[in-house]
């Protein structure tokens, strides 16, 4: 299917111009194409790494909860919710912005603090290691909100590239070569009829 004409008029510096504007066309259609090429790659990278992060905090919050089941029955829920009333943080969590071929989306790092002893009586054991699974659990799901948000404007920004991509592959480009073709055609046509009028004047200067 041809596309419409772009409306110019149809003369040599008119066509000089879109010459010049097809070119730089194509080579921002070229860059664009390789971005989306390296976003696409990225994409399913960033897949490979959420399918993984997700594997991690699902299996970490089976065993934070594995271990609160038994603080929960050898403490009572009482004496667990007292233990953990007033404890401080067990991890620090940074936020910064981070940035991919353009793309920009929140790089987050956990980091564990030391754990403070609860002291108070009628705490067990298993406690502990509650606390200790439960920042675990924590931290993986730190790095798979990162993932997932990642990977999510990464998408967004590979689907809006292939648009781009595609508008001026099928569109864009090809209304500047279809309307380049033409004002050709016209100024051949105008050069022929020209050239056509010169003989004319000349066999009748001849004839004269």
């Amino acid at each position: 299917m041809n596309q419409p004409l772009i409306k110019v008029p149809p003369t040599k510096n008119t066509l000089l111009d879109l010459k010049k504007q097809v070119r730089f066309l194509e080579d921002g259609h070229a860059l664009l194409e390789r971005k989306r090429e390296l976003l696409t790659r990225l994409v399913y990278q960033r897949i490979n790494e959420y399918r993984q992060q997700r594997r991690l905090a699902q299996e970490a919050i089976k065993t934070a909860y594995r271990w609160l089941s038994i603080s929960f029955l050898r403490m009572g829920s009482r004496a667990l919710q007292q233990a953990g009333l007033g404890m401080e943080p067990g991890l620090r969590i940074d936020i910064l912005p981070r940035r991919s071929l353009g793309v920009e989306y929140p790089a987050i790092t956990a980091e564990k603090l030391p754990m403070q002893p609860v002291g108070l009586l009628g705490t067990d054991a298993s406690f502990d290691e509650t606390r200790k699974s439960l920042t675990e659990a924590a931290i993986c799901l730190t790095r798979l909100g990162e993932a997932e948000m990642a990977l999510g404007r990464l998408m967004t920004e590979q689907r809006k590239a292939q648009k781009r991509v595609n508008a001026l592959k099928y569109n864009i480009i090809p209304r500047y070569h279809n309307t380049i073709r033409y004002i050709q055609s016209v100024l051949e046509e105008e050069e022929r009829n020209m050239l056509f009028q010169i003989k004319i004047l000349r066999e009748r200067e001849k004839a004269s």
